[in-house]
């Protein structure tokens, strides 16, 4: 499956679309779409990982790194779309209690737009 990284800005709050596998080779192009937002000091910014079929640690240390952005700059960042793929990584990082997860993007927009 091929990657594909799309953006949009709304409402002052960042959505990310991944599609495909996230590693080693694809995670920079997924860091260089998180980057600008948190550079741009957005409300808050959603990752949709719907899409996703397969992250390895790379793509992990990505999702960690907009986390740490987040935290830095005192805004929400939100991962939507966990598929079991994705779930199992931050599990066995144990990572999936540190992250905000949702199951809907807009769900999570919605509770963004609001805060």
């Amino acid at each position: 499956m091929s990657f594909k990284v799309s953006s949009i800005e709304k409402d002052n709050i960042g959505v990310i679309t991944v599609k495909g596998e996230v590693d080693m080779f694809t995670s920079p192009n997924l860091r260089a779409k998180l980057l600008p937002f948190f550079e741009k000091g957005v409300k808050g910014v959603i990752v949709d990982l719907d899409g996703v079929s397969f992250m390895d640690s790379s793509g992990i240390a990505t999702m960690v790194e907009g986390l740490q952005w987040s935290r830095r700059d005192n805004k929400q960042f939100v991962l939507t779309g966990l598929g079991e793929t994705v779930m199992n990584a931050l599990s066995l990082t144990k990572l999936e209690k540190v992250f905000t997860i949702k199951e809907d993007k807009d769900d999570a927009y919605n509770d963004l737009k609001k805060s």
